[in-house]
């Protein structure tokens, strides 16, 4: 859910918590002392007894001993030097587990919304040579859900002195219980705590602390203490209540809460005016507290929404945030907004639940959005790149370190592939062979059973892993079969690669993955052909990737496809003295098309369009071109939010992408569309054709006709197979000049057998036998943890084709800047460096326009972001300058990046300066300049 704070939380035992590797937590604004303050801040302290004046009162040991020491009590009382900010610290001992420490509960005392600083003054004792960490942590407990643990701040601790822990936090919901506590040193060193000291500086506020309240409060009466002041109804009544359900339903917080009622649609709800009280180019952060009652659902979504009417009377509807409400329980609905242009109106309204089921709304805050700061760069110590985490992958001890998953047999075999698997050794380089043994299951009764392997201690967080094996199937299959590497983590199914079988060949199998939050276990298994079909697995490798190396090699590759060795030979007046005269070559523009996603309500943003224009040379519409934005009602056309973007993109010479003509996939299809019948809507795909392409003849370069055929075929099962062929052809009638795509997604990362490369080629030939003018293959590239060769390996397969490929809707996701740049990176190179790739267009870039969440290379309030800076350094590279002199036949060779130039010659008289453009060719280029 957009708008969440981006935390490190840790998974852990309730009892008996694991070791935690500290490089994976987040220590967000750490700051290290030398010493402890005679005045720690003890204003609005949260902390009881703070400074062990009172003993251990309202303090807990966590599965260890602690008593309190004064200052009196000779040498005990002063193992280390520098002042104290008390006469009293305590000594936590007998410690058997780093996380072992001293806590005390503080869930009555923190308030949702409002910023926390922290400062604990600490030392150690015991045997330690050297320092060791001491960690000031959170714990989060919550009914039903597992234990959650926040890393508030971390310092370096020795024996020769105090040292202070210092950090803050912020929690938008405050759990059932709140623990605050301090751990880390190694075991068998003993703990000292001098003082605690946990304050809010906005804490004299009282409860009007929480999120939203105070002077950066934008909704009036959130909590309902005016009874029904400021809010109305939805088209629905609102009501005020202490309680419902014969006092079943009570507020979570403050004395009363509102309901929506006679709601009849959907979008009835409870709904508050806010214009003139939110800026544009700011970034709002939402929180509600919202339940459901009634009509015999249990279970419903509820959204937050803005009404915007623009000052030309536009209406325009901004999802925040939504929720899944039960009628059981408050639940917390959290989310971010931003505006770019100036409307003239603007509502916030809560929506969602059936018609006839109440929506309960116990408070509503909206406020300026705290900037939270960026993680920094993971540091991972030994990453140990190329080194297989799987134990026995030779199976020279049998079938030591797996076990079978359900109860199927694992016996051993031999006969496999003595080679790794091409992706594999694309990444590994040299390896030693395989031992050609795989593991023979047999007895498999369902889909999910196969051989499997326990890997919690040997992953990595932050780490791309690559996947890579041999698969084959036995007899007796109905039909293909698919065969994955799954990956259970937790309670999460995660996705290792797979492959579709039909025959008793092996198979390569590969994929990646990577896990950001510390699991509790991890589980990689091998599943897939139905019950009944034998499976045999050889050589399973997983291994982390090391992506610098990789980078190396694209480097090269890019030098030979998209650089052109260049003549510049000078003539004219003066050009026969010009030997030794000094040249400047600079890259103005690279001609490789980088374009982004945007849409209609981006281009009010003076901010959005600036970075825009300057780093994007291609645009594509986000949803202004497709067919139910064009035509929401039948016969209601809506041209003007396409209309404004070609008109700057042309304004700004950029390129445009046509996306979409239509959407195969029926959840996109308007209702008007789908109420038609047979004759109807085949007449409404022609006008659909005509309307568009005559409106738009030569303004788009580019067609992704009929998006998404191999994951839906609502056009094809209404008006039959020659639909598909038909719409290109049309099209192609209509608009030749445009290049006629085809779209799809998962076809880059192994991840789907639907759109591997092999099935994308046979739809491809297909359309082609046809009569279909495919031009254009489209990738569309929402990848999550990409692997250079694993993406390289489907681009070679898809070139055979000799059509171009372009990656259409280019985005990765990570919650750290720092990994998701290394991400964008590697995707940009791997096509950058590929002779069969002609263009890249990212799916957004700006916060809060993006389909998806931690994606962005730009925050919400125009700040780049270190992904962002990873985008502008690669770009930056791409850019060819050289500095020299005249040869003495006149002329002056540089190799150079497509694209456009400038070249500066000082001469005794003059400085002159021309411009050139370098063009693709595979011999050099010769231009002439005339002096």
């Amino acid at each position: 859910m957009k708008g969440l704070p981006i935390c490190c939380f840790i998974s852990r035992q309730h009892k008996h918590p694991s070791k935690r590797s500290e490089e994976t937590m987040e220590n967000p604004q750490l700051m290290s002392n030398s010493g402890c303050s005679e005045n720690l801040n003890q204003a609005a302290n949260i902390i009881v007894n703070h400074d062990f004046s009172n003993g251990l009162h309202s303090w807990h040991t966590n599965c260890c001993n602690g008593f309190v020491v004064s200052a009196e009590c000779g040498d005990r009382g002063k193992p280390l030097s520098s002042s104290r900010s008390s006469g009293n610290y305590a000594v936590v001992t007998n410690r058997t587990k780093c996380w072992q420490g001293l806590e005390q509960d503080i869930t009555s005392r923190v308030l949702p919304g409002s910023t926390y600083s922290v400062s604990a003054c600490v030392g150690v004792s015991g045997p330690l040579s050297g320092s060791t960490d001491v960690l000031a942590t959170l714990k989060l407990e919550n009914h039903g859900s597992a234990t959650s643990y926040k890393l508030i701040g971390k310092t370096s601790v020795s024996k020769e002195k105090w040292e202070i822990v210092e950090g803050t936090f912020s929690l938008l919901a405050v759990p059932e219980r709140l623990v605050f506590y301090l751990e880390g040193p190694s075991p068998g060193v003993e703990l000292l705590i001098d003082s605690v000291v946990i304050s809010c500086p906005s804490s004299s506020k009282s409860e009007s602390a929480s999120i939203g309240a105070g002077d950066n409060d934008i909704i009036i009466n959130p909590k309902f203490e005016d009874g029904l002041n400021n809010w109305s109804g939805r088209g629905c009544k609102v009501a005020l209540h202490d309680s419902m359900a014969d006092g079943k339903i009570v507020p979570q917080s403050g004395k009363a809460f509102a309901s929506a009622t006679e709601r009849t649609q959907n979008w009835n709800g409870i709904q508050q005016e806010i214009t003139g009280r939110v800026q544009r180019k700011l970034a709002y952060s939402v929180a509600a507290v919202v339940r459901i009652y009634g009509n015999n659902v249990t279970t419903a979504t509820v959204q937050a929404t803005l009404w915007v009417q623009t000052p030309g009377c536009n209406d325009q509807y901004v999802g925040i945030a939504n929720v899944q409400a039960t009628d059981k329980d408050w639940v917390q609905l959290q989310g971010k907004f931003l505006l770019n242009g100036s409307p003239s109106k603007v509502v916030i309204y809560l929506e969602g639940p059936p018609p006839g089921t109440d929506l309960l709304v116990n408070s509503l805050f909206v406020k300026h959005a705290e900037k939270i700061p960026p993680s920094p760069a993971p540091v991972i110590e030994n990453p140990d790149f190329g080194v297989n985490i799987i134990t026995n992958s030779q199976l020279d001890d049998r079938t030591n370190g797996w076990f079978p998953l359900g109860n199927c047999n694992l016996s051993v075999g031999s006969g496999s592939p003595h080679i790794l698997p091409p992706m594999a050794r694309a990444s590994l380089g040299v390896h030693e062979p395989l031992s050609g043994r795989y593991i023979h299951v047999k007895n498999r009764t369902q889909t999910w059973m196969g051989p499997a392997q326990m890997i919690t201690d040997k992953v990595k967080l932050f780490l791309t892993y690559q996947v890579s094996a041999w698969v084959r199937i036995g007899s007796g299959a109905n039909g293909p079969q698919n065969v994955n590497v799954a990956l259970g983590v937790d309670n999460q199914w995660v996705n290792g690669g797979q492959v579709e079988i039909n025959d008793d060949r092996w198979h390569e199998i590969g994929g990646s993955f990577r896990i950001e939050k510390q699991p509790s276990k991890v589980m990689v298994y091998i599943q897939g052909p139905g019950a009944g079909v034998d499976l045999m697995v050889a050589g399973v490798q997983i291994f982390p990737v090391n992506r610098e190396a990789r980078f190396k090699y694209l480097r090269h590759q890019a030098d030979k496809i998209r650089k052109r060795d260049v003549v510049l030979k000078f003539s004219g007046a003066g050009s026969s003295s010009l030997s030794g005269t000094n040249v400047k070559v600079v890259q103005t523009q690279n001609s490789f098309p980088i374009g982004s996603c945007m849409s209609r309500t981006n281009i009010d943003n003076e901010d959005f369009i600036n970075f825009f224009v300057k780093n994007f040379n291609w645009a594509v519409f986000g949803n202004e071109l497709k067919w139910y934005w064009t035509e929401p009602q039948q016969g209601n056309l809506n041209y003007k939010d396409a209309d404004d973007m070609v008109a700057l993109c042309q304004k700004h010479n950029i390129e445009t992408r046509g996306h979409c003509i239509f959407w195969e996939v029926q959840a996109t299809v308007q209702q008007w569309v789908q109420a038609l019948n047979k004759d109807d809507l085949m007449k409404a795909v022609q006008n659909r054709l005509t309307d568009l392409l005559t409106r738009y003849k030569g303004k788009f370069k580019h067609y992704d006709v009929n998006n998404e055929m191999l994951h839906g075929s609502y056009y094809q099962d209404r008006l039959g197979k020659d639909i598909r062929a038909n719409m290109f052809k049309t099209a192609n009638q209509l608009d030749p000049s445009a290049t006629l795509f085809v779209n799809d997604y998962h076809v880059e990362d192994g991840c789907d057998t639907r759109s591997c490369p092999e099935r994308y080629i046979e739809h491809i030939l297909d359309l082609q036998e046809q009569g279909a003018p495919v031009g254009g293959i489209g990738i569309q590239g929402h990848i999550d943890n990409p692997v250079g060769p694993v993406v390289c390996t489907a681009l070679d397969k898809l070139g055979i084709l000799g059509l171009p490929i372009w990656f259409t809707e280019l985005d990765v996701s990570s919650i750290n800047e720092h990994v998701r740049g290394e991400d964008l990176e590697v995707m940009l190179r791997e096509a950058f460096a590929h002779p069969a790739v002609e263009g890249v267009m990212l799916w957004g870039f700006w916060e809060l326009f993006m389909s998806r969440d931690n994606a962005h290379l730009v925050n919400a309030e125009g700040d780049v972001n270190e992904t962002g800076k990873r985008f502008l350094a690669l770009k930056h590279e791409w850019l060819s300058h050289a500095r020299g002199q005249v040869d003495v036949q006149g002329q002056f060779n540089f190799r150079g990046f497509h694209g456009k130039y400038a070249v500066e010659i000082d001469t005794p008289s003059k400085k002159i300066v021309k411009t050139f453009v370098v063009d693709k060719g595979d011999t050099p280029l010769v231009v002439p300049v005339e002096l």
